[in-house]
Formats: structure tokens, C-alpha cells, sequence
């Protein structure tokens, strides 16, 4: 058969030779190009000895002229990359330590210790799990090393360490771990029940119907005589409000109320002046107005909140006043709060506090404020309203309520001594023998943070606090004069289980516990504690807000994440470190402004008709002020995340506990440390909620 010839290849075996032949004749002529031709092919005719020397010589000096430039191209290559990679990796760690060590952020000694002990953690899960791979691929899972049985020799250097490993464990480490393990599982147990038992009360107060009942009711009409409206103050304290001053002044201004039973102060602590001047002109417009209303601002911010109200409370027109209502600046009452909060005072004297609810504006933001709103739903539909129902005590809020002023001066006064000066006065009138009702039908608009920076800092204040007042206040509930039961009330449930046991066993079984026991099986957590039990609590939490079912899984998994800061905060405040004592007002965006505003226009053609304009003009430049506001917000900083070293190093503590998992095959403890890790990793790089600039 004979073969087709392949012209393609002499075509190219042709074009080669002519190549050849265009170089040598410019090599003659000198013109010899310097770059060289990497895929030239050079055919020499044969001749004398010493050209066909002289061109092997050449030939060699061409090719070790066109090695050292590849070699040099690459070798170029490298350093470019390496240079490269070397300036991303330093751009990084400075970022990273900027973001971590920001100024802002809270700074304490604990803090740091506490940082320290899950780093030094970190790295012994690290160690630990290359240990753990190295013994699973020499099949050591399977049939373990026995290091009496053998010698160093025989099993080989890190067989016998792990031998020895193997025997620490299960005779040292193990049994004090299990012993830790049963004490978080009973505190888990009690917490667990009474959760439950709020929740029977709620549900009790449900199918029954109860609420509290005022006395009378105010008609809509003026039928009411002039005896029936007492005399009311209403406080506003606020610290560099700038985003949200004007809606709470605007919403307690249009109280239905006799404007001659009224009077409004405006407790300002800004340190900026700026802000200071916004205020005062806000209150100066609504003096004009012929609103009762007054701007007090402090040269010295001393006791933070507290302070200020202790300041307020010291005028002497405070005692023509019967009652004391207290919103927070970003709180926007309805017109008639007053009325549905009020009548609960007549005729019942042992009544010191009315608190009603908070209902918020951005719940649906994003993430973050939606599972705000499932736990503030569950206290406030579930704790507040079940301890006001059947022992009429509660924890007051610090904003939303209404106190009876005589109650206020019998128990002290508000006192600086804590960042929870609402929580220590509520304990303190408690404890004189004073009476509390919550109202879950009337409802305060307010606000919700929405980064993780100013939740965090709230948070910090809301568990270090309870602590501090803990230990201030237990030697005068032991001494007072009422009931051990409402003692034991205070002490065992107030106190220890939900501001004390909640984050001690939150934190340490499931952030600390639970991966240690992946490296130490011999010590065992049961799968009801991990994933079932949590899962039915998260249940009930989540059964006052049903519309929030679908974030169940995230609920679960972000308490936990939480959990290491209110842990640390919960240390703070119990062994009185200093950070423990800071208050750091939160951040609010002011998001609310704009729908308040227009239901505030629309609410006041419902008041006295000959005033409509006046405060329909008033709305008008609310609205104008919310645009501005708007547009300096678009055009400020860019937003960027923060890191949380905490929230990040337990993340991958989490992570590597859950490979360890993999080669012992367990499944459920696999999934929950996967996804817990993923949640602390999500929240450490603060990709959870608004950023801040």
C-alpha cells in the first residue's frame, strides 16, 4: 500500500532552510539580530573541519545565550510574584491590626487574657488535630498503640508519644472534663425549664385573656375634668443624638395631654457643639409653639445616664410633679401614651412603674435586626409580661415608662454606681415593697442597632452591668424586709440564672466543651445537649414572633456566637475590671425619621383643629432636615467591616474540631461545629448586619 506524502511537512522542512540561509547571510554582513530565535532550527552544510567548528561554537553560545534568558524571564517571573504576594500579605496584616486594634473599640486587660486563652486554645486544637491525622492514616483509630506492651523501639518515636497520648487522657483529662460536662448540663437543665415555664405562663395569660385594668379611661372627648390629668414629666435624655433628636422631641411634643399638665425636658450630655446647637434649636422652635418645654445640658457628663436623670431630678419645679415618663431619643411615643399609661395609677398607691413595650421600626433591616427582634419579642411578650402578671416585678427598661415620683425619692434615687441604673432602681423599689405593671398592648417605637459593632456594645453594657449591681446589691436583699420567696426570686432567678448561667453555659459548652471533646472522646457530650434541647428552646424563643420561623437555624447558631461576649462581659462586671463601667451610647442610623414623620403629620390633624397648620409645618421641615440628613449620608465615608479577633479564633476552633469529628464519625457533632464555625467566621469578619465607617 503505498504511503501519501506529507507536503505540509516539506513545506515546513523549505521554509526552515530558507530561514537558515537569511541568517547566515546576515551573519556575514554583521547584522546578526541580538534578540534571540528560540525556535530556530539551524541546519549547517558540511564543509571544512574548522567551519564546522566554529559553528558547533557558535550554536553553543546561542543556545546558552537563549537558556539564560528564559532563565532570566522566569527568574523575573518569580520575584514579580513573590514581591507581589509579599505586599498583599503586609497590606493584609495591617489592615487586619488596624481593624482589630480600632481606638473604639473596648479595651481591657480581661479582654485581652481572654483572647489570649482561646489563642493559646487554637493552637492546641491545631497541634492536636495534625496529631490526630498523622495516628488515623497509621491506622491507630482502629487498633490503638498499647504503650505497655511495647517500647519506644518497636512502635517508633510518635507511636509511643501517641500510645502515652492515648493513656493521659483517658486516666487525666477525661474524668474532670465529664465532670464539667454533667455541671453545664445540669445549669442547661434549669435554664431549660424555667424557660419553659415562662412560656406556660405567657400561654396561660393568652387563654385567659388577663391584662392589667386601669381604674377609668380617658373619653375622647373633654368631658374629663382638669383633677383627672396629674402632673406629668417627661424626660428625654440623649448624648450626640444627632440623627434621631428631632423625631423623639417631635413625638413627645404632641402628647394628648392638657399642655399645662405637661412639661418636657430635653437632658442633653452631647460634647458636641454642634449638636448641642441642633437641639436647642429644636426646643426653641417648639417653645414657640407653646409647648412647656426646656433644654438642661451638663458641662460634666459624670454617671452617664444615670447622672443626668439624677441631675433633672434635682430642679425644684420637680416637685409640683406627680409622674415621670422616660424615653430614650430614639424613642417616638404614640400621641396617646399618656392616656393608656396613666389611669393604671389611679387608686392603686403600692403602683411604682408602668413599662410598656418597644416595638421596632427596622426589625426587617437585615439579618441582624431580625433575630434582635425574636429575643426582644420573647422578653418582652414572655418575661416582662408573666413577671409583671403574677409577682408585679420586673426589670425596668430605662425608657417607655411612666414612674411615680414618690417612689423614685423612697428608694434612693437614681444612683451612678452602674452602667444598669434602670435595673438598680427597679431592684431597689422592689425591695421598699412597690409594685410594677407591664403593658403589652401599648406599644413605644424605637430603634435597633444594625451593625454588629453597636449590638456588640450594647450587649457589653447589658450583661456587664447586672453583674456589678449583683454584687452591690445582695447583701441589701438579704437584709430587707420582704418575702424569701421574693428573695430567692431576686437571688436564684433574676440574678444568677438569667444574667449569670445563661452566658457561663452558653459559652463554655458549646464554644469551649464541645470541640474539646472531639480530641477528648473518651469524654462524652450527648446529642440531646447539642442539637435537640437548643433546638426546642429556640422554638419557644421564637413562638412571639412566628413570622420569624424561617431564621430558626440562624437564631440557634448566632446565640451561641453572642455568647462569647456576653460571657466576657458577664466576667467584666462580676470581678469589676474597668471597661466594665464604660457606656457607650448606640449608634443609631435614624431610619425611622421619615415614616414617624409623616404619621406624625397625619396624627396631629386628628388634635386641635386651629393648630393643624402649625404642626403640619412643623413635618414639612422634619421632612426637609431627613433629606439633607440623607444626602450628607450618602456622601459621607465608605462603609467597611471591622474584624473580631474573639468572634474569629473561636471560629477556628470550631472548624478544626469539626474535621477532627470526621475520623471518629460523628455526624451530628460534625454538622453543628461546621455550621457554628462557619457562624463565629461570618461574624468575625463582621459580615453580619450594616457596616460602619
Amino acid at each position: 500500500m503505498s504511503r501519501t506524502p506529507n507536503f505540509e511537512f516539506q513545506e515546513w522542512w523549505n521554509k526552515q532552510r530558507e530561514k537558515e540561509h537569511d541568517e547566515l547571510r546576515l551573519e556575514k554582513s554583521g547584522n546578526f539580530p541580538t534578540s534571540p530565535a528560540f525556535l530556530s532550527l539551524e541546519i549547517r552544510s558540511s564543509g571544512s573541519p574548522g567551519d564546522r567548528t566554529a559553528d558547533k561554537d557558535r550554536a553553543r553560545t546561542r543556545s546558552a545565550r537563549q537558556i539564560s534568558w528564559v532563565w532570566l524571564l522566569k527568574f523575573q517571573q518569580i520575584a514579580g510574584s513573590l514581591a507581589s504576594i509579599t505586599n498583599g500579605f503586609v497590606h493584609l496584616i495591617r489592615t487586619a491590626n488596624r481593624r482589630i486594634a480600632s481606638p473604639d473599640s473596648p479595651a481591657d486587660s480581661a479582654s485581652s487574657r481572654l483572647y489570649k486563652i482561646i489563642k493559646v486554645f487554637l493552637i492546641v486544637v491545631l497541634l492536636l488535630l495534625v496529631f490526630e491525622l498523622v495516628a488515623y492514616f497509621n491506622g491507630w483509630h482502629f487498633k490503638p498503640p498499647n504503650v505497655s506492651s511495647a517500647s519506644a523501639e518497636v512502635l517508633g518515636m510518635i507511636g509511643f508519644v501517641y500510645a502515652s497520648w492515648l493513656e493521659i487522657r483517658a486516666n487525666y483529662l477525661a474524668p474532670p472534663l465529664q465532670s464539667l460536662i454533667n455541671l453545664c448540663i445540669v445549669l442547661f437543665l434549669f435554664q431549660s425549664v424555667d424557660r419553659l415555664v415562662l412560656m406556660m405562663g405567657c400561654f396561660w395569660i393568652k387563654f385567659w385573656g388577663l391584662k392589667p385594668v386601669a381604674a377609668f379611661e380617658y373619653s375622647d372627648t373633654d368631658e374629663n375634668a382638669p383633677d383627672d390629668y396629674p402632673m406629668v414629666l417627661v424626660q428625654i435624655p440623649m448624648c450626640n443624638e444627632r440623627e434621631v433628636y428631632q423625631q423623639s422631641i417631635a413625638a413627645v411634643c404632641i402628647q394628648d395631654w392638657p399642655k399645662d399638665r405637661i412639661l418636657v425636658q430635653v437632658l442633653d450630655d452631647s460634647d458636641e457643639l454642634e449638636v448641642q446647637q441642633l437641639i436647642n434649636a429644636e426646643v426653641q422652635k417648639w417653645q414657640q409653639r407653646g409647648v412647656r418645654i426646656l433644654y438642661r445640658h451638663r458641662l460634666m457628663r459624670t454617671g452617664y445616664k444615670a447622672g443626668n436623670l439624677k441631675s433633672a431630678m434635682g430642679c425644684d419645679y420637680v416637685k409640683d410633679y406627680e409622674f415621670v415618663a422616660i424615653f430614650d431619643a430614639d424613642f417616638q411615643p404614640g400621641p396617646d401614651f399618656l392616656k393608656k399609661t396613666i389611669p393604671h395609677f389611679k387608686g392603686n398607691d403600692e403602683l411604682a412603674l408602668v413599662q410598656t413595650r418597644w416595638s421596632f421600626v427596622n426589625k426587617d433591616e437585615n439579618l441582624l435586626t431580625r433575630l434582635q427582634n425574636i429575643n426582644l419579642s420573647f422578653h418582652f411578650e414572655v418575661e416582662q409580661q408573666v413577671n409583671g402578671m403574677f409577682i408585679n416585678f420586673f426589670g425596668f427598661n430605662g425608657t417607655a415608662g411612666v414612674w411615680r415620683i414618690k417612689a423614685l425619692e423612697e428608694c434612693g434615687g437614681w444612683l451612678e454606681r452602674t452602667t444598669v441604673e434602670d435595673m438598680d432602681i427597679a431592684v431597689r423599689a422592689h425591695l421598699c415593697g412597690w409594685k410594677f405593671i407591664f403593658l403589652n398592648d401599648v406599644k413605644c417605637l424605637c430603634e435597633l442597632p444594625e451593625s454588629y459593632e453597636a449590638y456588640k456594645k450594647q450587649q457589653h453594657r447589658w450583661h456587664s452591668g447586672p453583674m456589678q449591681l449583683f454584687r452591690l446589691c445582695f447583701s441589701d436583699i438579704l437584709k430587707s424586709k420582704v418575702s424569701w420567696k421574693k428573695k430567692a426570686n431576686l437571688i436564684f432567678l433574676f440574678f444568677l440564672l438569667r444574667k449569670l448561667i445563661l452566658p457561663f453555659y452558653s459559652f463554655t459548652l458549646f464554644c469551649i466543651i464541645l470541640p474539646l471533646t472531639m480530641f477528648l472522646p473518651e469524654a462524652h457530650l450527648p446529642a440531646w445537649v447539642v442539637c435537640y434541647v437548643p433546638g426546642m428552646m429556640s422554638i419557644l424563643n421564637i413562638l412571639p414572633s412566628p413570622q420569624s420561623f424561617p431564621f430558626i437555624v440562624p437564631y440557634l447558631l448566632f446565640e451561641n456566637t453572642m455568647s462569647v461576649t456576653k460571657f466576657n462581659a458577664m466576667i467584666l462586671g462580676l470581678f469589676r475590671f474597668k471597661s466594665s463601667y464604660e457606656w457607650i451610647v448606640t449608634k443609631k442610623l435614624g431610619r425611622s425619621s421619615e415614616n414617624d414623620l409623616v404619621t406624625f403629620e397625619k396624627e396631629q390633624e386628628l388634635l386641635v383643629e386651629g393648630t393643624t397648620s402649625l404642626h403640619r409645618s412643623s413635618s414639612e421641615s422634619g421632612l426637609l432636615d431627613l433629606t439633607k440628613l440623607e444626602i450628607s449620608k450618602k456622601t459621607g465615608k465608605c462603609k467597611r467591616n471591622r474584624l473580631y479577633r474573639k468572634e474569629l479564633a473561636l471560629a477556628f476552633i470550631l472548624l478544626t474540631a469539626s474535621v477532627r469529628s470526621l475520623l471518629s464519625a460523628q455526624g451530628i457533632h460534625f454538622y453543628f461545629l461546621l455550621f457554628q464555625g462557619i457562624t463565629f467566621l461570618v461574624v468575625g469578619l463582621d459580615l453580619i448586619g450594616e457596616q460602619v465607617s
